[in-house]
């Protein structure tokens, strides 16, 4: 007998974008873990409750809901993430220790897919490191919100023969990369578009994706930065969180010729 764990892609917020892999995989959880994090982002978890109710049909699966804790903001960036991600390490250890069975399977709901810009596949590893317990692992991919700004603005993510850079506003405010014209930035809280020097590059914004909430905002940078930050800063106000991605194309950048 040997505990599994399942961390899986529910998708960047439209319940709708559930995979037929990711709703088997629900229903072969015999513990599912929802995380909440407080009155602001309650719509997180009102979000994997309403999954739960739409595809969960294992009557024998366990809903476990449990606080996530703070990142802390003081010392240096690094060993905030790093100490984060061991107490919710911690959690996950306690729930296969006291609420899961020898031969059980857990299933973690995770935003978006494991594979961008989730720490959970770390997490675990931080779990099966400590020794304490065992499993197997097994991870089911789900869309990105950078799939899904994509297809809200019906665009290509990449254009023919050019690299794409994926980052994050922090290393995007601190220069434009080497090497690629189309750069997508994810987990910006420093608003690092408007550092960006070619005011005549095209972005590609949108927040609360795949959501009802979803925003989208497009054009010629210099023309609608402004725009971009009043809304996000609004959005931010009456919601009490956001999640934004967007795309930033230099428009020097060529296309190869014949390429599809």
């Amino acid at each position: 007998m040997s505990r599994t764990i399942l961390i899986i892609g529910i998708g960047a917020g439209n319940p709708e974008h559930m995979t037929v892999q990711a709703i088997n995989a629900l229903n072969r959880a015999d513990v599912l873990l929802i995380p909440t994090k407080g009155e602001e982002k309650a719509f997180l978890a009102d979000m994997r409750r309403d999954i739960c109710e739409r595809y969960l049909t294992n009557e024998a699966t366990r809903i476990h809901e449990y606080a996530v804790p703070k990142r802390r903001t003081d010392g240096s960036y690094d060993g905030g993430v790093n100490d984060w991600h061991h107490a919710i390490a911690s959690i996950y250890e306690e729930t296969l220790l006291e609420r899961s069975g020898p031969d059980d399977t857990i299933g973690l709901l995770v935003w978006g897919d494991p594979m961008l810009y989730d720490s959970t596949i770390r997490i675990v590893e931080h779990v099966r490191a400590a020794g304490r317990v065992a499993f197997e692992l097994e991870v089911i991919p789900g869309i990105t919100s950078i799939q899904a700004l994509c297809a809200s603005r019906k665009i290509a993510l990449n254009r023919i023969g050019l690299p794409v850079q994926v980052t994050t506003g922090r290393r995007l405010s601190e220069g434009w990369p080497e090497g690629t014209g189309d750069v997508v930035v994810m987990l910006d809280g420093v608003e690092a578009f408007r550092t960006v020097q070619d005011r005549d590059a095209e972005i590609h914004w949108g927040a609360y994706l795949g959501t009802p909430l979803e925003i989208t905002i497009a054009g010629r940078l210099g023309d609608v930065a402004e725009t971009i930050s009043e809304t996000r800063s609004r959005a931010r106000q009456e919601n009490g969180w956001i999640m934004d991605t967007y795309l930033i194309r230099q428009r020097n950048g060529q296309e190869a010729e014949g390429e599809t």
